[in-house]
């Protein structure tokens, strides 16, 4: 419980530095930290069950790109948490592929920081 604890949290810092950092750029927020809580859950959920289905169904496109295409699939991640986040009224709107791209990039950059720091909290080890 503590591992799902901690990377809610991760998802929470990573969707808040992208949107602090595409705040105008095509990324708007009008939300509280409350709203950025909920739409880090809709992200790890988002995650949690259509990543893990895309990559199997675009794998031949992952090895031919060398990976790159894993980009791709961070774009749509980030874009659908936008939609999924505007439905729920969230305050979360991402206008177009490249706020999106950057948006992807930016959580995918912050989220393996994180991960890299908390990695024995993540493998349930306490020194």
């Amino acid at each position: 419980m503590t591992k799902f604890f901690l990377r809610w949290i991760i998802n929470a810092a990573a969707l808040f530095a992208a949107i602090f950092l595409l705040d105008g750029r095509g990324v708007a927020f009008e939300g509280n930290w409350l709203s950025i809580v909920w739409l880090a859950l809709i992200f790890g959920l988002v995650n949690a069950f259509l990543r893990p289905l895309l990559k199997l169904l675009t794998c031949p496109l992952i090895i031919l790109t060398l990976g790159l295409f894993t980009l791709l699939i961070n774009t749509l991640m980030f874009w659908l948490t936008g939609q999924i986040g505007q439905w729920f009224d969230l305050g979360l709107s991402v206008d177009g592929f490249w706020p999106a791209f950057l948006g992807g990039l930016i959580v995918s950059v912050v989220s393996i920081v994180l991960s890299l720091i908390f990695k024995d909290e993540l493998k349930g080890k306490h020194a």
